[in-house]
This record gives C-alpha cells, sequence and structure tokens, in this order.
C-alpha cells in the first residue's frame, strides 16, 4: 500500500470511529486496530488523533458546503426553487453522508475542527445575500434579511438533523414539507405540495 493509499484507509477507518463514538470516545489505538496497523503508523501520517479528526471534519465540511453552496448559486431559479434546492442538497448530504453528518453534528470546535454552527453561518450569510437585494425590491427592510436567513436555515438543518432519526419520510416528503411551511405559511399550507426533484 502506498503512503497515500495507507493515509486514505486511515482517514475511511477513523471516519467510521469517530462517528459511531465521537472523538472524545475514540482512540488511536482503536483506529489502528480497525486498520491492521500500528499505532506508530497512525502517528506517522497524522501527529495524533487530532490531526486525523480535523482532516476528517475539513472533508465533511467541504462536501456540505460545496453541495450548498452549488444549490444556491443556480442561476436563474427563482426564490422558492433555490429554497427547495437548497432544502434537497441538504437532505442529499444526510442521506448519502450518514456517517460524516453524524461527526458534524457533534461539537466539533472542542477538537480543532469547525462546528456545525460555524458551516450553518456561511449558509446563512450566503442565503442573507440572496435574500437582500429581494427585499430591497419589494422595500422590505435589509436588517430583515438576516432574520429571514436564520429562520430558514434554521427549519432546514434542524429538520434534517430530526430527520436522520425518522426516515419513515423520504427526502422529497421532507423537502416538500419544509418548502411548503417556509414559502406559504402555516395560514396558506397547500393541500397537494411536492417538490420537484433537483
Amino acid at each position: 500500500m502506498t503512503s497515500a493509499d495507507r493515509r486514505e484507509q486511515l482517514v475511511t477507518v477513523a471516519r467510521s470511529c469517530f462517528a459511531e463514538h465521537g472523538f472524545d470516545g475514540t482512540s488511536i489505538e482503536e483506529i489502528a486496530s480497525r486498520a491492521e496497523v500500528s499505532k506508530p503508523v497512525v502517528y506517522e501520517h497524522f501527529a495524533g488523533k487530532e490531526g486525523l479528526y480535523a482532516v476528517v471534519v475539513d472533508r465533511e465540511v467541504h462536501l456540505l458546503l460545496s453541495a450548498i453552496r452549488g444549490a444556491l448559486q443556480t442561476h436563474g431559479a427563482g426564490s422558492r426553487r433555490l429554497l427547495e434546492l437548497g432544502a434537497l442538497a441538504m437532505l442529499d448530504y444526510i442521506e448519502s453522508q450518514p456517517e460524516g453528518f453524524q461527526i458534524l453534528m457533534r461539537d466539533t470546535s472542542s477538537a480543532g475542527g469547525g462546528s456545525f454552527g460555524s458551516i450553518l453561518n456561511d449558509i446563512i450569510a450566503r442565503v442573507e445575500g440572496l435574500l437582500q437585494p429581494r427585499f430591497a425590491a419589494q422595500q422590505i427592510s435589509p436588517k430583515a434579511a438576516l432574520l429571514y436567513a436564520q429562520a430558514l436555515t434554521g427549519l432546514v438543518a434542524l429538520t434534517a438533523q430530526w430527520w436522520l432519526d425518522h426516515p419513515d419520510l423520504s427526502k422529497a416528503e421532507v423537502a416538500s414539507h419544509l418548502v411548503n411551511l417556509a414559502w406559504n405559511g402555516l395560514h396558506h399550507l397547500e393541500l397537494d405540495f411536492t417538490v420537484s426533484p433537483a
């Protein structure tokens, strides 16, 4: 196995361990044992558990933010479609990377990684930037854009977290209900509302 291949193997094994047990509950011994290497091999590649964890978290942050940024930069999409695409991007990530999402949901900041809160702050800033020109065109205070960005991001992120433990609803159903609520409000919920696929 080449050095690069070994490094990838260790990252993959560590990702599973961190998803199962968190940073504090995972040891270098466990990672080395699962990878069928000695502890010095892990230290040779990452200098310690903190370095390995930082690599794992950084990759997950990049995956999630890339998906959401891509969805929110769809040219020509109206506000409702951007909301649909943003919700679907978050749910797509959770569905395809459940271990990664488990890692991000834990308090990663104490171990040197970015927290899920910092990821959400990046998303909120992007949503606010999308809302501001629309609010200005409708003569709504630009200060409200940040509030709406917080509310929309929280609505999707917290529901997505809940969905991970309640997979009896499909991704399309969850996205449809989120967008229905966000777009129509409780007073104007539509009886037959669905989000079209990305």
